[in-house]
């Protein structure tokens, strides 16, 4: 199925959740916050939070400094 994230069109398996997601973009959930639609999904549901095709998903990583 097709999703787009950050803006970019990407295919990814069906049935596919928010963790399989970022475990795909080999990213972890520690520093990230995850829109889908415009609701942000909380951390929580990373695990059984299903993505659907055409879903619109903002990754947003948090970095440290100073």
């Amino acid at each position: 199925m097709q999703i787009v994230i950050n803006g970019d069109q990407k295919e990814i398996q069906d049935g596919s959740t928010v963790a399989d997601l970022l475990e795909l973009l080999q990213i972890g959930r520690e520093r990230v916050a995850v829109e889908v639609n415009m609701d942000i999904v909380p951390k929580a549901v990373y695990d059984t939070y299903v993505l659907t095709n055409g879903n619109q998903v903002e990754i947003v990583h948090f970095v440290g400094g100073g």
